[in-house]
């Protein structure tokens, strides 16, 4: 509505004249043709078309057989003094420090922009938006598709950034270090809290609490009069008492009960207990093309630990992830999985592989078909799947509804190895507080990647850090690593 993208039904939405507006959604659009630093630079304004043409002209002047190379000498001349007095040289540069922010290499920044992937397009869009730096930022889930280096930058953008910020993101550690506003929004009614997202779960839990409070003592108070009433009404003695307290109890503004939010929480069955020795990997080399990941890796992952992978992108994370589970084979060294393990697998590719026309009830039903109907919708009220929810088709489902779905399924009758590639891409705060929590009492093993902080801490006891000068390994999780190396993540080694 503050775009003018949907109008209100009533009520108007007013924005000052001469207010620059920058508005970063999911849906990129199409990008082909352009050079990412080319299509990041096209949202600032007239200095993008100046550059384009200076690109056309440079490629003519490299034509030996044009004639007119007179006429386009002289016109380079006069674009190029346009574009330097458009700023346009300091706008590259700016531009590529924001594409790098963004985790882009200087070969992805010069190619064209169709060939990247939907998660590469979504930086380029958003770096559109930083470079432009408007008057306003409307973010719509920007953390989605970053890795934590990237995250890390864009949080250093934004608290540099001296703008109207206003934005949504399941990522409450991101949160807690830029907003100092939260605007609950809650059956069409907004509620506004100042200060972080910490100080707005503690601020609303007390005004719950006191709601809660304050309706149980009028809820006693009514009981008293009501009783009084029922009491002496047959009585002429007591008639200008009973009248006289019916009318205060007509008068009386009502309070109503704290709306609660409903959480389902789930306990997970006891996965069976494996060997103490989960999986080994010994001297495993890997590589893609001229390409190498791994060289010599030595890992040994034993029962109860929980490690986060960390790194780069294209340090070989999710290639670890598929080593571990048979999903790739090793070039050379062996991967051996230890006695009695089970292993449940979550990739984003998982996803790909639910039943379209299969509704989400019939899809838990087909998975464990001696379940009662009872447990499954439990299971599937947990994973934000509530009433009529469970009857859309799979196909139907949003990234963040199939990941939920393909999570359940995989936790109702655990393995006792877990490996999950960034299982919180998608999941909202709700989900993500219930994931953790199951997943802290979960009795098995852990291997993951992601770039939630707060689902690291919460959850890791170990480290395996791979970056370009050899692979790390910590005993001790995310904190302890972040205190004994004193950077949040791999790529911000200084």
């Amino acid at each position: 509505m503050i775009t003018g993208e949907e109008v209100p039904d009533t009520g108007q939405v007013s924005i000052e004249k001469q207010v620059s507006i920058g508005y970063f959604n999911q849906d990129v659009g199409e990008m082909s043709g352009r050079s990412a630093v080319a299509e990041v630079m096209n949202g600032a304004g007239p200095v993008s078309t100046v550059s384009a043409e200076l690109a056309e002209l440079e490629a003519a002047m490299c034509d030996p057989d044009r004639d007119d190379m007179d006429a386009i000498i002289e016109r380079y001349g006069e674009v190029q003094a346009r574009f330097e007095e458009l700023g346009g040289y300091e706008l590259e540069g700016r531009a590529r420090e924001v594409l790098a922010g963004l985790s882009f290499s200087q070969e992805m920044m010069d190619g064209d922009v169709g060939a990247l992937s939907g998660g590469w397009k979504m930086r380029v869009a958003l770096g559109r938006i930083l470079l432009m730096r408007p008057d306003a930022m409307l973010l719509d889930e920007p953390s989605n598709h970053l890795d934590l280096e990237s995250l890390i930058w864009l949080e250093d953008f934004l608290k540099g950034y001296e703008g109207g910020l206003l934005m949504t993101s399941h990522d409450r550690e991101f949160l807690n270090r830029i907003v100092t506003k939260i605007v609950e929004i809650d059956c069409g009614s907004l509620t506004t809290y100042s200060g972080d997202y910490e100080f707005y779960e503690r601020q609303r839990a007390l005004n719950e609490k006191q709601q809660q409070a304050q309706f149980e003592r009028q809820q006693a108070m009514l009981a008293k009069e009501i009783k009084f009433i029922e009491r002496f009404k047959a009585r002429a003695s007591h008639a200008a008492q009973v009248q006289s307290r019916v009318k205060k109890l007509d008068k009386i503004e009502r309070f109503e009960p704290p709306k609660r939010r409903q959480v389902v929480s789930f306990d997970f069955p006891t996965p069976p207990r494996s060997g103490e020795d989960v999986v080994a990997l010994k001297n495993v080399h890997k590589a893609y093309g001229s390409r190498i990941i791994y060289e010599g890796l030595d890992l040994k992952i034993r029962r109860k630990e929980r490690w986060c992978v960390m790194g780069v992108n294209g340090a070989g994370k999710s290639t670890l992830l598929k080593l571990v589970t048979g999903n790739a084979e090793p070039d050379t060294g062996s991967v051996a999985i230890g006695g009695s393990v089970r292993l449940g697998y979550f990739s984003q590719h998982a996803m790909e592989v639910l039943d379209g026309d299969a509704t989400v009830f019939e899809s838990l039903e087909s998975s464990f078909p001696q379940a009662n109907q009872g447990s499954l919708r439990t299971l599937a009220g947990c994973f934000g799947f509530s009433g009529d929810d469970v009857e859309k088709k799979c196909r139907v489902l949003s990234g963040g509804e199939k990941a939920r779905l393909v999570m359940a399924t995989m936790l109702y009758n655990p393995p006792n190895f877990l490996v999950l590639d960034e299982p919180t891409n998608h999941l909202d705060l709700d989900t993500k507080e219930m994931l953790i929590t199951a997943l802290a009492a979960y009795e098995g093993t852990m291997l993951f990647v992601s770039h939630d902080r707060h689902f690291l801490a919460a959850l890791s006891n170990r480290v395996l850090e791979l970056t370009p000068d050899g692979i790390h390994q910590y005993s001790g999780g995310y904190t302890e690593y972040v205190a004994r190396t004193g950077h949040e993540a791999p790529g911000l080694r200084s």
